[in-house]
């Protein structure tokens, strides 16, 4: 299939996505829609609320982070982009290379192709075989696509080389750390080319420093690879550090949308303020985020996008408030007082 470039720039599309589980998932629309909440349609129904009404666009080429705590609906609504799970009502739509294929309502063709051809996914387990050696386990997509062994070979000793595992591709996985068994499974997602890639808490199981370094090379791969992720979250720290954009999400609903900046400094609810309450913003604020009205023109000037950090820092040498200075224009300034309020206050 020749592809064609894609007018809106959306590879995956949430729209209205509603997911029940149980036998009569039309008896909890209706108190799903009046607001109850999951305990409660249970009761009444028997049926499980997955997800309710659930609306996003994913653009080509970003991360977005679905986050919530343990029962939030993020996997859930993760596992609709691939049809792993039935939507009851709405769509989740992905883009095919020439439009947005319906995936709710594709036949079983379709499906078969989108999940082998545009969507590839990453679980918190690995799902690796133990029998087969680490080059087996990342061509498994492409062995059962019908690829010749002679490509297959090929593209995958391109990706061990990506993700640092050229020397141990005949080795079996179990003789692989779990860091190192998380880098196969990342390969073989890779592997097939799929530009969407899903990503179901890969990291949660690692050592913190191992996760880290995970999340780097990812970062790196990204860079290079250029995919649209959907990565589920249950840590701030992480969903602030790898994604360009956020979605919130409590009892099967989400809360709020946006850029971490975004929702580090305009919470919209009691909820989403606890979580960001708890993380380290360093990482996340730039200078445009703590600077406030100029008094007089600044000695010293940064960028707008410059790393609050870094701007600390020339503000604790100097003294003095650093301009924040675009295109030849002075937008603003930073100062101690100004930092530090912000940091105790995101809202301020």
């Amino acid at each position: 299939m020749t592809e064609v470039s894609n007018p809106n720039g959306i590879a995956v599309e949430f729209d209205n996505v509603s997911i029940v589980f149980g036998e009569k998932p039309q008896e909890a629309l209706p108190l799903m829609d009046a607001g109850q909440d999951r305990a409660e349609i249970q009761s009444e129904t028997g049926q499980v609320l997955g997800v309710h009404n659930c609306s996003l666009s994913v653009k080509e080429g970003e991360i977005l982070v679905l986050m919530g705590l343990s029962g939030s609906g993020k996997s859930t609504l993760l596992r609709a982009v691939n049809g792993l799970n039935p939507v009851v009502r709405g769509a989740t739509r992905v883009w095919n290379g020439r439009e947005m294929t319906d995936v709710t309502h594709a036949d079983a063709a379709t499906l078969r192709d989108i999940r082998m051809h545009r969507v590839a996914m990453v679980f918190q387990q690995f799902g690796l075989l133990p029998w087969r050696t680490v080059r087996e386990n990342v061509w498994l997509g492409l062995e059962i696509s019908g690829m010749a062994k002679a490509e297959r070979i090929a593209r995958t000793d391109q990706q061990l080389a990506l993700v640092g595992l050229t020397d141990w591709a005949d080795r079996k996985v179990g003789e692989l750390s779990g860091g190192m068994q998380q880098r196969v499974g990342l390969a073989r997602a890779f592997a097939t080319d799929a530009p969407i890639l899903l990503m179901d808490e890969p990291f949660s199981a690692l050592d913190p420093l191992i996760r880290t370094k995970l999340q780097d090379e990812l970062l790196d791969l990204q860079q290079k690879l250029k995919r649209t992720i959907v990565f589920v979250s249950h840590d701030l720290d992480e969903a602030f550090k790898i994604g360009n954009r956020i979605a919130i999400m409590e009892g099967g609903r989400i809360v709020q949308c946006g850029t971490p900046q975004e929702i580090f400094s305009n919470p919209s609810n009691e909820y989403v303020a606890d979580f960001v309450a708890h993380m380290n913003p360093l990482g996340v604020l730039c200078a445009r985020d703590v600077m406030e009205p100029a008094e007089g023109t600044p000695a010293v000037t940064v960028g707008p996008g410059d790393d609050i950090r870094e701007v600390m820092e020339i503000v604790g040498e100097t003294g003095a408030p650093v301009g924040v200075i675009e295109n030849g224009e002075l937008l603003g300034q930073v100062t101690k007082t100004r930092v530090l309020q912000k940091l105790l206050d995101p809202r301020s």
